[in-house]
Order: C-alpha cells, then sequence, then structure tokens
C-alpha cells in the first residue's frame, strides 16, 4: 500500500495527466465501450456503429452491461429478422461479424463466457464477385479528360482521377498523402508511401504519367515545398486558391461524382479503385502482387476484382467447332 503522503505526492505531481476523478471514471469504462473505443478506422467505427445499433434496437439493449445477457438464440431472431428485411447476404454476414467481434474481445477479457455469435449460420453471399461497377478502358480514358481547362481545379481533379485510376487507392488514403509521399525512390523507381487500413504502410510505384500530372499541379498550385503538408487541398476561393488542410474522403467522393456525372455514370471513388484492380488483372498481373498492390489482408477480397473466368470471349462455347 501507497503511504498517505506518498499518495499525495503522486496526485499532486507535476507531470500527471489524469486527475484522481478522471482515473476513477476511467476504471468504471465497460469493456464493451472499450472494444469500440479500440477501432481507430474510421469507416469500421461507422460500420460496426450500424450494426450495433440495429442489433440494440432489436434487442432493447439500452445499457453496455446488457450484451452480457444476450444468447445463441437473441442473435438467430436478429438474424432471421434482417433476412426478413431483404437485406442481402453480404450485409447480413457483415453485421453478424460486427456483433462477432464484440463478443471476441469480451470473452477475452471474460466479460462473458462465450461468444453467442459463434455457430450461427450465415446468409450465403449472392456470388464471389465485387458488386462495384469498374470502368472499361475507353471510359478510363475519358474521365481522365474531363477536367479539360488549365484551372487549379482542373489540373488538381485530374492528378487526383489519374492517382486513383493508376494507383488502386481507398478515398482515405488519398487524403492522407502528404507532398513528399509521392517523392520517395526505391531501387531508382519513384514510389507513392501509402498509408493503409490498420495503420499498414505500403509503397506503390509511381506511374510516370501520374508524376507528370502531380508535379504540374503542385507547380501550379504553389505548395511543392510544403514536404509535410496536405498533397490534395481543398479550393478556397480566387484570392486564397488553396487551404492547407487534406481535401476529405466525401469531397473526392463529390469530385469523382461529379466528373462521372458529365460522361452518364453513376459511381463513385471506390470504382476507380475497382477499375484499376480490374484493369491490372485482365492484363495478367499476378494476383498475389495486385493483393499486395491494393493492400488486402486476404487475397479472397482481391479474387472479387478477378472477372477472368466470366468474360464470355473466354468461354468454352467459342472452343466448340462443327
Amino acid at each position: 500500500m501507497v503511504a498517505k503522503d506518498e499518495q499525495h505526492a503522486l496526485t499532486e505531481s507535476p507531470g500527471r495527466q489524469l486527475t484522481p476523478e478522471a482515473y476513477e471514471r476511467l476504471t468504471d469504462v465497460p469493456p464493451e465501450l472499450e472494444w469500440f473505443a479500440n477501432l481507430t478506422n474510421d469507416n469500421t467505427q461507422r460500420a460496426y456503429q450500424a450494426a450495433l445499433d440495429d442489433f440494440m434496437t432489436f434487442a432493447g439493449i439500452a445499457r453496455p452491461e446488457q450484451f452480457r445477457t444476450v444468447t445463441r438464440a437473441h442473435v438467430i431472431a436478429w438474424r432471421d429478422d434482417l433476412v426478413a428485411r431483404e437485406l442481402g447476404g453480404a450485409t447480413v454476414r457483415h453485421r453478424l461479424a460486427a456483433l462477432s467481434a464484440l463478443y471476441e474481445y469480451l470473452c477475452d477479457r471474460n466479460a462473458v463466457t462465450h461468444n453467442p455469435v459463434k455457430g450461427v449460420k450465415r446468409p450465403a453471399v449472392d456470388s464471389y464477385e465485387g458488386k462495384t461497377p469498374a470502368l472499361g478502358d475507353r471510359q478510363a480514358r475519358a474521365l481522365l479528360d474531363t477536367p479539360d481547362t488549365a484551372s487549379v481545379k482542373a489540373i488538381r481533379d485530374r492528378a487526383l482521377l489519374a492517382t486513383l485510376l493508376y494507383h488502386a487507392l481507398r478515398r482515405d488514403e488519398l487524403c492522407k498523402l502528404k507532398v513528399k509521399d509521392y517523392r520517395h525512390e526505391r531501387r531508382g523507381v519513384p514510389h507513392l508511401k501509402v498509408s493503409g487500413k490498420g495503420g499498414k504502410t505500403r509503397y506503390v510505384p509511381l506511374h510516370p504519367a501520374v508524376g507528370g500530372m502531380i508535379g504540374e499541379y503542385l507547380g501550379m498550385a504553389g505548395h511543392a515545398a510544403d514536404d509535410g503538408g496536405a498533397l490534395f487541398r481543398p479550393l478556397h476561393n480566387a484570392r486564397d486558391p488553396l487551404l492547407a488542410k487534406a481535401l476529405t474522403p466525401d469531397a473526392v467522393y463529390k469530385i469523382v461524382r461529379g466528373y462521372a456525372a458529365q460522361l452518364g455514370l453513376s459511381i463513385g471513388a471506390h470504382s476507380l479503385r475497382a477499375t484499376a484492380a480490374t484493369n491490372a488483372l485482365d492484363h495478367q498481373a499476378d494476383i498475389a502482387k495486385v493483393q499486395e498492390w491494393l493492400g488486402h489482408a486476404n487475397i479472397a477480397t482481391t479474387r472479387l476484382y478477378d472477372h477472368r473466368k466470366s468474360r464470355p470471349e473466354d468461354s468454352p462455347t467459342f472452343k466448340v467447332t462443327y
């Protein structure tokens, strides 16, 4: 035990960041909230929040500790309700996976004795092909040509579209790029330094055409020397054309949607990632290399972009000769 005078010294220590009251409050945080707070990816947080909110509404859960009274029967009833609402198989599987992730954490913390989601039958996925539409080669080239003025905005947007189409980046990854991240060199070849999911960093060879577009954009925008600053920045006004902060993922989505709409297409930024992956695989890129390029933890995710087995021109139909 700590003596009273020693305890007082600890409390009053100038290096202490938490007050005694704050320290006590944190000791009472339920493990359910600990688990959620430990999700560092914003997209994962949003997706898991939606899944858990749905389950809590269905089961009438109002307090975190009520999760500990859930049984497998509750989970099965929720799954059946999701199916009855005609949600897709992949959506139902994702929601069950989110709930299962919570219970795995609670098991590790000895807050519950077992995971009630374990053993619950998941609905079949409609297919093992990705649902995100990919552009054809001609459409991709047309999209790159759509920003056709010499304004800062057009030059920025063309470089942005090219970065997505040639390197298959996620929106978040594009927004995290710093000016210095496109100047990396490995074995004499320029690379992009990409901060991916889960804090993982990967280096992607920079396509020469994209390097030229980014260089033109930086020269025109005037922040080429700001190595630690954001690469792609929002516009402000004619007097102060660029802000110092980075574009948001939502802004990137709207930029892609806007140019795609000019071509009569209804796609988002993820379609450009799907386009790059599909194009690389169609042109005989090794699928393991594409997995690494995309930053996928599991090669099964990469296979969603592999349409080579379903191309009509490769069908045995056209091999039949009479």
